[in-house]
């Protein structure tokens, strides 16, 4: 296939979406989202919920955060962390789903993620 010089490609744009899928295709920040799907968590929520070490997972919640997937909130000493647009992020694993399908890869992430209900309330 080749491109058409006339109708270069947007760079910025290009770097832009390759940065947000970037951000959902690493496993563990995937699960991290998951997670966050259900509520507000702490850091040290997450590393209870998932097992991993501290570091990684104010790794993986930097990543997110300065791709503008998810918001930190400070309280006191801790910083709570949550989706920034969570009806939207809805949507995308509905489209991510819908392609899984067609490409006979059917899969859905946890239920709360794809339907917004929200069991996990925070405190921990």
């Amino acid at each position: 296939m080749t491109i058409n010089s006339s109708s270069s490609l947007d760079e910025l744009a290009t770097r832009s979406y390759a940065h947000l899928f970037q951000a959902l295709a690493d496993p563990a920040r995937l699960a991290v989202v998951q997670h966050l799907a259900s509520g507000e968590h702490r850091v040290r929520d997450l590393v209870e919920h998932m097992g991993l070490a501290q570091s990684t997972i104010s790794k993986h919640l930097s990543f997110l955060v300065e791709c503008g997937l998810i918001n930190a909130r400070p309280e006191g000493r801790a910083t709570w962390y949550s989706l920034a647009e969570p009806a939207l992020l809805r949507i995308l694993v509905a489209a991510a789903e819908k392609m899984l399908e067609a490409t006979g890869n059917a899969a859905q992430l946890c239920r709360h993620l794809r339907s917004g209900e929200q069991s996990w309330t925070g405190g921990s």
